[in-house]
């Protein structure tokens, strides 16, 4: 776990406020948008509604943004400096380069995801789900590898995070998850 000082949080939403504006004045929106977050987690933490910092989303916003850690790298406690800088290293390194997006928009084999509007709990929301070939078939003869590299910063992140956990913690989460795509399929909803 990374360790910030007592007043990282005001100190790097200020930074992060002056970035939104140097990247042609970005909204909350905007950045939800580009980094793949929902709206109201990025507002929630840039209104400083959240009690803790959520390391995860910091390094994300500094890779999006483009900060420079010499910024607020004061912010965090010393010996959470390596780690800190490798998880921003791993998010920039997440971030395609304006060619490769545009590269990979265009290869007709390019991978699409889906996205299905549900009505949970009187509630609307969009989910994402499967993947898609060039002919719009599912495919099924995928690799586990070809599917993690598919996996979102913010996947691969709770991927980690799942992993790091003791052995009932994580039974704890697949039963969770076992009961969510059995109400689902229950609803005959298909993913």
């Amino acid at each position: 776990m990374i360790r910030f000082s007592p007043d990282f949080l005001e100190n790097f939403l200020a930074v992060v406020r002056k970035y939104m504006q140097l990247r042609g004045g970005l909204t909350q929106k905007d950045l939800s948008e580009m980094m793949n977050v929902g709206i109201s987690t990025m507002s929630r933490f840039l209104n400083l509604k959240t009690s803790n910092v959520d390391e995860q989303l910091v390094a994300n916003i500094i890779a999006t943004l483009g900060i420079p850690l010499h910024e607020i790298i004061d912010g965090v406690e010393e010996d959470s400096t390596d780690t800190f800088k490798r998880l921003v290293q791993f998010y920039k390194e997440q971030k395609p380069s304006d060619e490769e997006g545009k590269e990979e928009a265009s290869r007709p084999e390019a991978r699409t995801k889906t996205q299905a509007t549900i009505n949970v709990g009187g509630r609307k929301q969009s989910m994402p789900f499967g993947e898609t070939g060039a002919l719009g078939a599912t495919k099924t003869d995928v690799t586990i590898r070809e599917k993690l590299e598919t996996l979102s910063p913010r996947q691969k992140a709770y991927l980690n995070d799942f992993l790091n956990l003791d052995v009932n913690d994580r039974d704890l989460i697949v039963d969770l998850g076992d009961a969510i795509f059995r109400y689902f399929r229950q609803r005959n909803m298909e993913f």
